[in-house]
C-alpha cells in the first residue's frame, strides 16, 4: 500500500514539475510553440507508456483469471455429466443382464407347472451352513419342503418358510440330498453335499460303469425335486475293491456364487 501511494505522489510531482517547466520556458520565448509539444511529448511520453502497458497488463491478468474460473466451472460440469453418464450405463447394463437372467426363466418355466420367482436376499456368513435367504413366502404359494432352481439346474428346497421370506437349503449343504440318477445308463445314487463347491454322488454300486463328464440328473422319487432336472456332470470316480460303493465326485451345474434369482415350485 506504501509503495503504490508513492508512485502515485512520485508520478504527480513529476506532471506538475513538467507542468511548470513548459510554463517558464514559454514565458522567456527560448522555444517555439512546436519545440514546447515536442519537449512536453517527449517527456509525458514515457509516463503514458507506462500507464498504458500497466492498464493492459492487468486486464490481461484478469481476462485470465476468469478464463481459468470458467473452466474451472466447466471441468466440473463436464465430470458431473461423465458420472452420470457412467451411471447410467451400468443401470443398463445391469438391466441387460437381469433380462437374460429372466428370458431364461421364461423358457424354463413352459414345464407343466407353477413357479414363482424370487430374488436373493442374504446369504448364511456360516461355513458351516449352505442356505440363502429369498423376497418370497407363504403369501406367494411356498411351502416348506418347495424346490428351488434355476435354468441352469438345481439350487435346493425350502427348509423355513414366513409370510414374506423363505430359507432354501442348497444342495451343496452337506444336510442335503436328492435322488438322482446318471442320464445314460441310468445308474441311481443320491446326491449329497459336503459343504464345498462340489457334491459326491453315493450309495452307487461298485459294479456299475460310472464315466467322467457324464450329466446327473434328479430322478423324481423323492417326491421333492421334478423328474429330469440338471445337477451336474460327474468329475471323479474312485474305485476301492474294499468298499461296496464307489466314491464319485461330482461338479454342480449351478454356480451358487453367482446366481441371484430363484424359481421355486409351488405346492
Amino acid at each position: 500500500m506504501f509503495s503504490r501511494r508513492l508512485f502515485i505522489f512520485v508520478g504527480v510531482a513529476l506532471f506538475i514539475a513538467i507542468i511548470f517547466t513548459v510554463i517558464a520556458m514559454s514565458s522567456r520565448d527560448k522555444l517555439s510553440v512546436n519545440g514546447i509539444k515536442r519537449v512536453t511529448f517527449s517527456i509525458t511520453s514515457p509516463f503514458f507508456k507506462a500507464t498504458t502497458n500497466t492498464i493492459h497488463f492487468t486486464r490481461g491478468i484478469w481476462d485470465t483469471y476468469f478464463m481459468a474460473v470458467r473452466a474451472v466451472q466447466e471441468n466440473i460440469e463436464l465430470n458431473k455429466q461423465l458420472g452420470e453418464a457412467l451411471e447410467i450405463k451400468n443401470r443398463y447394463a445391469e438391466l441387460e443382464l437381469e433380462n437374460i437372467r429372466l428370458k431364461k426363466f421364461v423358457n424354463f418355466t413352459s414345464l407343466a407347472h407353477t413357479y414363482t420367482a424370487a430374488r436373493i436376499i442374504a446369504r448364511d456368513p456360516s461355513p458351516w451352513f449352505q442356505t440363502v435367504m429369498i423376497d418370497k413366502g407363504l403369501e406367494d404359494g411356498l411351502r416348506k419342503g418347495s424346490p428351488a432352481m434355476v435354468s441352469e439346474g438345481i439350487v435346493g428346497q425350502v427348509i423355513e418358510v414366513s409370510k414374506n421370506f423363505s430359507r432354501i437349503l442348497l444342495i451343496t449343504d452337506r444336510n442335503s440330498s436328492v435322488d438322482a440318477l446318471i442320464q445314460n445308463s441310468r445308474v441311481r445314487g443320491i446326491v449329497k453335499g459336503n459343504n464345498e463347491d462340489n457334491c459326491s454322488f453315493v450309495y452307487t454300486l461298485r459294479k456299475d460303469e460310472v464315466k467322467e463328464g457324464e450329466t446327473i440328473v434328479s430322478s423324481g422319487l423323492d417326491q421333492v425335486f421334478p423328474k429330469g432336472l440338471m445337477i451336474g456332470r460327474v468329475l471323479k470316480v474312485t474305485k476301492d475293491q474294499t468298499h461296496l460303493f464307489q466314491d464319485i465326485t461330482i461338479e454342480t451345474s449351478v454356480d451358487f456364487e453367482k446366481i441371484e434369482e430363484v424359481l421355486v415350485l409351488k405346492k
